[in-house]
C-alpha cells in the first residue's frame, strides 16, 4: 500500500476515533425543573437550582459536556430508562423500590420530611390530631408513600408538582402538606408562605437523596461518586450549599 494511502487511512481512524470520543464525551442530565430550590426555571426558562449546580460541578470533574433535559416527575424514572436522559440528578430519594428500577451514587445530600400549616392554626402531628385532616403532597415522592403507610386515617391529596400543591394550601383546599423540609423552607421565606410555618418535628430525618443511572452502568455511577467526592473535598460543594441554604444539607 502506498505511503500516501496508509497516511489517510491513518488520518480516517484518527478522525473516527476523535468523533467517538466527543461523543462520548456528551451526557444528558435528567432534572424536573419545579422543585425550587433544588430545581426549577428561571425568569428567562433556563433551568436553575442545587440539583444544576451539583449536576454541572459534576460534569466539570468528569470534564464531560453536559446538557439538561427536563421530565415530568411521575415519568422520570422511566424517561432516565428509555435513554432520553443518561442521568438523573432531580432530588430523588433513595429507596428499596427504586433500587429495582435504577442504580444510585452516593447519596448527595440528606433530606427531612415535615409538615407546615398556617400559623394561627394548631396543627399537631400526630396520627390521631391529624384523623380527617386532608393533607397535600406531591405524587410519586418519599413524603406520598411515608403519609399513606403510616397516617391511615388522613385524607391524602396527591399533586403532580409541589407548586400546585402550595396552591391548593393557600387556597384553603388543605389543612397541611408533608414535603421536603428544605424545599418548604424556600416557600416558606416568599410572599405566599409567609403565613405558614413548620409543624411538628420532622417525621423523618434520615432520607438520603442520589444520583439515579440505568441498572448496570456502572461507569457512569462510579464516575459520578468519584466527581461527587472531589467537589465535596476541594470545597466546591460547600460553595453551592451555602448558595441556597445558611446550614449545611449534606
Amino acid at each position: 500500500m502506498h505511503t500516501y494511502k496508509k497516511f489517510l487511512l491513518a488520518a480516517a481512524a484518527t478522525l473516527v476515533m476523535s468523533a467517538n470520543a466527543m461523543a462520548a464525551e456528551k451526557l444528558r442530565m435528567g432534572i424536573e425543573a419545579a422543585y425550587p430550590p433544588f430545581n426549577n426555571k428561571d425568569a428567562s426558562g433556563n433551568v436553575v437550582g442545587f440539583d444544576k449546580d451539583i449536576g454541572d460541578a459534576l460534569c466539570a470533574k468528569m470534564k464531560v459536556e453536559c446538557s439538561v433535559v427536563t421530565s415530568d416527575w411521575d415519568g422520570i424514572i422511566p424517561a432516565l430508562n428509555a435513554k432520553k436522559f443518561d442521568f438523573l440528578v432531580s432530588s430523588l430519594s433513595i429507596t428499596d423500590e427504586r433500587k429495582q428500577a435504577v442504580d444510585f451514587t452516593e447519596p448527595y445530600y440528606s433530606n427531612k420530611l415535615q409538615f407546615i400549616a398556617p400559623k394561627n392554626v394548631d396543627f399537631k402531628t400526630d396520627k390521631a390530631s391529624l384523623k380527617g385532616k386532608v393533607i397535600g403532597t406531591q405524587r410519586a415522592t418519599l413524603a406520598g408513600t411515608y403519609l399513606e403507610d403510616n397516617y391511615p386515617d388522613v385524607d391524602v391529596k396527591l399533586y403532580d408538582t409541589q407548586e400546585n400543591a402550595y396552591l391548593d394550601l393557600v387556597s384553603g383546599r388543605i389543612d397541611g402538606i408533608l414535603a421536603d423540609k428544605y424545599v418548604q423552607y424556600e416557600w416558606l421565606k416568599s410572599k405566599d408562605g409567609s403565613n405558614y410555618e413548620f409543624k411538628g418535628e420532622p417525621v423523618m430525618d434520615s432520607d438520603k437523596i442520589g444520583i439515579a443511572v440505568r441498572k448496570g452502568d456502572t461507569k457512569l455511577r462510579d464516575d459520578l461518586n468519584k466527581a461527587l467526592a472531589e467537589i465535596k473535598a476541594d470545597g466546591t460543594y460547600k460553595k453551592i450549599n451555602d448558595k441556597y441554604f445558611p446550614f449545611s444539607i449534606e
